[in-house]
Order: C-alpha cells, then sequence, then structure tokens
C-alpha cells in the first residue's frame, strides 16, 4: 500500500511510510517469535514483504494468534483415574500402544476401557440414531458443530432441540461462528425462548476481548443424558444426512462414532471446557459411566491453546510406528513436513502405507495442494487414491489392523496447528476391521495414483500443482 496511491504527499506520506513499516516489523517479529514451522513463517514473512502494510494486517487478521484457555481443574470421579492402562483387566505397557500413549501424554486425558462404540459410516442410519437420542433426552442435550446448515437437515435439528428445551431438558448448542454463518435467526431465537442455551464459538467482533478469523472450532459432537455422544467427522446438514445424495446433489462420504461408557463423561468435560471458554458459565458435568466390556478410548482433543498439537502428535505417532500397515483416509491432504516424512519412511520400511482421498475435493485448491505432494509419496511406495463416486469427507486412521482414530481432524496444517479439533483414539480390532472394510469398499470405487501417471503430467499442471502447495502453510 503506496502513500501515492492513496494520495497523499510531503510529511504527510512519509509518516505513513514509515507507519507501514512500523507494521511490517511488528508483524514479521510476531512471525519469527511465534514458533509454528519454518515453512509458515517463511511465507508469511514473504507476503508481508511483497504487500507491505496489507500483508501484514492480514498476518494479524488471520495468522496464529496465541490464545489461552483457561484450564479449570477436571473433576475426575475416583473410578475414572482406576481406569488407566495398567488396570484395563489385563497388564499393558503404554509403549504398547503408542498411538493412544501420544493422545493421552498429548491431552492429559486418561484412556478409559469398558466403552462401547459403534461405527456409523452411513449417512441416514447416522442422523436417525443422533436424531433418536435427542429426541429421547430427559436430562440433558449438549451440542457442538463447526457447520450447522440453514437447510432442510439443519432446520430439523433446531427445531428438535427447541422441542427438547420446551420439555425441561438442559439444550445447550455452540456453533462456530464462521462456519455456521447463515444459521436461521428465528430458529436460534426459538430455542432460546423455549429454555435453552445457544453461543457461538469466537465471533467475529473486533470489539471483543477475544476474537480470531482463523482460528475456528471444527469440532462435531451431541451429548445426550451425559450416558451416549456422537463424534466424528460429520456436520449437520443436508450433504451428511442423505438428503442431498437422494436429490441428486453432492453428497458427502464420512465417518461418524456412537460412543456409551466412561469415555462420555471426558466428551462432557471437552465440551464444558468450550462452554466456558465461550460463555464464561461452568455447566454441571455427568458422573462417568461403569466400564462395561468394549474398547479402549483415548480422546485427542486439539487446538491453538497446546504447546504440541495433540491430533499432530497422534497421527505422526501412529503412521511412524506402524508395524504393518497404516490406512488413512482425509478429505483435505496438506501435511506437514513432519507428517509427510513420516509416512515417506514408514512406506520405505514395508509398512503397507494407502491414502484415501476425494477425487473431486469441494475446496479446489486444497486438492491441488495435495496432488502437489503425490510425487515423493509414490515413489517411496505410498499408495494413494481418489475416490469419485462422492465427496469423501471421512478422517480416519487405521494402525495394523487394531489401532484406529476417527475424528474431526484432516491431515494438513489448519487442523494441526489451527482449528480446534476432536478425534477418539481406539484400541477396538472389531471397529478396525470394519474401517478397512469400508476402506476397501472405497477403494474399489476409486483411482490409483501411478508413477507412469505422475511422469506424464504436463508441465503447467505441475506448475499448478506446485503454485497451489505454496499456500499449503496457511490453507
Amino acid at each position: 500500500m503506496m502513500p501515492s496511491l492513496l494520495g497523499l504527499t510531503g510529511p504527510l506520506s512519509t509518516w505513513f511510510a514509515l507507519a507501514v513499516a512500523l507494521l511490517d516489523v511488528v508483524a514479521i517479529g510476531r512471525a519469527l517469535v511465534r514458533g509454528h514451522g519454518v515453512e509458515s513463517t517463511l511465507a508469511w514473512i514473504l507476503g508481508i514483504l511483497a504487500f507491505p502494510g496489507v500483508g501484514a494486517v492480514a498476518y494479524l487478521l488471520v495468522a496464529n494468534p496465541s490464545i489461552r484457555r483457561t484450564r479449570r481443574r477436571r473433576r475426575v470421579h475416583a473410578e475414572r483415574r482406576r481406569l488407566a492402562w495398567s488396570e484395563r483387566g489385563e497388564p499393558l505397557d503404554p509403549r504398547d500402544a503408542p498411538l493412544l500413549a501420544a493422545a493421552v501424554a498429548g491431552t492429559g486425558i486418561h484412556a478409559t476401557a469398558g466403552n462401547r462404540v459403534g461405527l456409523l459410516i452411513e449417512d441416514e442410519s447416522a442422523f436417525q440414531q443422533i436424531e433418536a437420542a435427542i429426541r429421547g433426552a430427559r436430562t440433558s442435550v449438549w451440542a457442538e458443530y463447526y457447520i450447522v446448515r440453514d437447510d432442510e437437515t439443519g432446520r430439523r435439528f433446531l427445531d428438535l432441540l427447541t422441542d427438547r428445551a420446551k420439555a425441561g431438558v438442559d439444550v445447550r448448542l455452540l456453533f462456530d461462528a464462521v462456519g455456521s454463518l447463515g444459521l436461521d435467526a428465528a430458529r436460534l431465537e426459538a430455542v432460546r425462548s423455549a429454555g435453552g442455551h445457544v453461543e457461538s464459538f469466537l465471533p467475529l467482533n473486533p470489539l471483543r476481548r477475544r476474537w480470531a478469523v482463523h482460528l475456528r472450532n471444527h469440532r462435531k459432537m451431541v451429548l445426550v443424558d451425559g450416558e451416549v455422544a456422537f463424534t466424528g467427522g460429520m456436520n449437520v446438514g443436508d450433504e451428511y444426512s442423505g438428503l442431498a445424495r437422494r436429490r441428486g446433489g453432492v453428497h458427502f462420504r464420512d465417518a461418524h462414532l456412537r460412543v456409551a461408557g466412561p469415555a462420555v463423561a471426558d466428551l462432557a468435560q471437552v465440551f464444558a471446557d468450550d462452554w466456558s471458554f465461550a460463555t464464561g458459565e461452568e455447566p454441571r458435568l455427568p458422573l462417568p459411566a461403569a466400564p462395561g466390556d468394549g474398547s479402549v478410548v483415548a480422546l485427542v482433543p486439539s487446538g491453538p491453546d497446546q504447546a504440541v498439537n495433540a491430533s499432530g502428535l497422534v497421527y505422526f505417532t501412529g503412521i511412524a510406528t506402524a508395524r504393518t500397515s497404516c490406512w488413512l483416509t482425509t478429505p483435505y491432504f496438506v501435511p506437514d513436513q513432519p507428517t509427510q516424512q513420516a509416512l515417506i519412511a514408514s512406506a520405505l520400511r514395508g509398512v503397507d502405507v494407502r491414502i484415501l482421498l476425494p477425487r473431486d475435493c469441494d475446496v479446489t485448491l486444497a486438492g491441488w495442494a495435495a496432488r502437489s505432494f503425490y510425487p515423493d509419496l509414490v515413489a517411496a511406495g505410498v499408495r494413494i487414491f481418489e475416490y469419485a463416486p462422492a465427496m469423501l469427507h471421512a478422517k480416519t486412521l487405521v494402525v495394523d489392523g487394531r489401532w484406529a482414530v476417527v475424528g474431526s481432524a484432516n491431515v494438513d496444517v489448519r487442523s494441526f496447528r489451527l482449528n480446534f479439533e476432536l478425534g477418539v483414539g481406539l484400541d477396538d480390532p472389531g471397529l478396525a476391521r470394519a474401517l478397512l472394510a469400508r476402506f476397501e469398499e472405497y477403494q474399489a470405487g476409486s483411482h490409483e495414483i501411478t508413477r507412469t501417471e505422475l511422469k506424464g503430467l504436463s508441465r503447467a499442471t505441475r506448475l499448478g500443482r506446485g503454485l497451489a502447495r505454496l499456500a499449503s502453510p496457511i490453507l
């Protein structure tokens, strides 16, 4: 932004130039001390230098600012403490389960045994179960979503919350201010008028003490009566519920979980922390359920308030420690350097590494950036498949046919640095087998990327993908 372009001359022009230079210096200084990776830092510094003033303002508005959230003392029942790894019913050294051990170390949340976890991969069935649980709620419905659409599915969801609030149920809805932009204000007010509570996460209001454009709440969960929870990759909208598919529109293939057991109380704690951050209020937490027979669960909440991002740590650990296989599904694939190197290293040492991505990504730039990583990965032996029948939106990782992660985090810089995410780490061979079966089903409807194909790409295509990759640190 040059003074001459604004019609400024003389001393005013000099002072303006000095102010812009000072702003650039401040922004570059913050980028240098932020400590979030060489690639991201260099990309921002180059942007600031290339566009004086404008680049600095963009950095200060949308880059990863420092954000701290009050860590309330966790109210954990004594029985929950007894569900540590060494007391699962059979001794198990965390070193034998590095993926879950990384989740525990990265979040401070103990793994819990005896959870009943169901995999929801059919869109209509998933929403039928979620809506049925909400209709049957007796005491509470806590919901947290990145996207709640103003469409038939979204309106039905809000009407259900209104109905439960009228019945005296403790209804709380926390939605992301950017992801759910355009929600029906009248329906939100109907939830409030019925006695429910509705809040947005980090509203786009610079007059508020805490606000940010770039830091978004990408979590998805519903907790009913403190007894059952639903979480994973599905937002609330027609493309997720199956309505868009029935109408011939673009629909998403996704993965979600139904969780019952001790882990529900941990999910409630994650929600309560987010609710407290957004409102200053602390909802009363449910007591942990007694364990039964079932899965070991290690939750993976992550966000820019963590010194080491738990989602990035868990994915890196799972990939890097895989012994026989590592199958990854993600809609947006813009890996940071450690994740990329872990994938290459595992493939080179003989691990069956496969990545399933959408052929037609709904974020075009992210799709082009993802393809820029193909040559190095395929050369190392990683098998990459592009799924064509629908927009693949599932975020899953299965390691050695036993350990799994299902959640909201993509394998990209945004999920590993900027967004608040939520995943579920699992020791559940049965559920892992179901995820592998679905992977193979999707693989059958996919195109595998080959070395020959990559070598035959035109120079223009390679250039376009390379340019898209330059934006990867800030996508």
